[in-house]
């Protein structure tokens, strides 16, 4: 299946926290809102935002500024960022919501354990979305961890209800098991997480899994992503064309950046 890009102006928006909800022990969700969402857009299920943190002791973010060659800053000022799939934008009410893993490190963590309403971050992006045609196949493959919830949430909301979709989430406990989107062909499954010296969970599931011909999405630790990419590939024969694989974070490094 073919996919096209079609890349949205560049700009940064500041936003103020609306409400904070707890989903799980794990999992916090925020609604973000500002007169910056006029012209906001999201057209694809796996979109990302740049979220712009502000500096320790500051209470608003620094905002780049947009030439050429992308995002500048002033030097030696760079703030801390992180990509996030955004979970919903409702253009009606200017809102957009963000969901959050609150794994006990690294900035973003720390910001949503911490954010309450009238708190005040920066938004860019999302700087291209890539547009797929949702009748192209009749069955989706959906693989990721607690990170890709947001992102396969809207592609159930995305995805036709005659399709059939194929869902597998790999969770740290069962209390991540948080409702997911109505949709009439899903079959949803939720994998218990191992130790990484026992290997992806998720692996060894799909591996005795029997898989319907279609379009297949993988969001999750990178070295996990590549190993079930690999399997699709190599022992599934899925075709190349038919699978989108990206690795959301990467263990023991803090800003990882796959360019999904």
């Amino acid at each position: 299946m073919s996919s096209r890009l079609v890349y949205h102006p560049l700009r940064a928006r500041l936003l103020q926290v609306l409400r904070v909800d707890e989903l799980s022990p794990r999992l916090r969700r925020i609604t973000l809102t500002g007169p910056g969402l006029e012209d906001f857009t999201s057209p694809a299920p796996d979109d990302h935002v740049r979220l712009i943190f502000p500096a320790a002791g500051a209470s608003q973010p620094m905002l780049p500024t947009f030439g050429a060659q992308g995002a500048s800053f002033p030097e030696g000022q760079r703030p801390i960022a992180r990509d996030y799939t955004p979970r919903a934008f409702d253009k009606q009410r200017q809102t957009l919501t963000l969901d959050f893993v609150l794994h006990g490190d690294g900035q973003a963590s720390a910001w949503a354990a911490q954010a309450r309403p009238g708190d005040t971050i920066a938004v860019a992006g999302p700087r291209a979305s890539r547009i797929l045609a949702p009748h192209a196949h009749n069955h989706w493959l959906l693989l990721g961890d607690e990170t890709a919830l947001p992102a396969i949430a809207r592609w159930l909301e995305w995805i036709p209800p005659t399709h059939q979709v194929t869902v597998r989430v790999e969770i740290e406990t069962a209390a991540e098991c948080i409702p997911l989107p109505a949709h009439d062909g899903l079959d949803l499954g939720w994998v218990q997480r191992r130790a990484p010296a026992q290997g992806c969970a998720l692996l060894a599931h799909i591996t005795a899994l029997a898989l319907r011909p279609g379009y297949a999405w993988i969001a999750c630790e990178s070295a996990q992503m590549r190993d079930l990419r690999q399997h699709l590939l190599t022992e599934r024969g899925w075709p190349r064309e038919h699978l989108y694989a990206a690795g959301y974070w990467k263990r023991g490094t803090a800003d990882h950046d796959d360019e999904h």
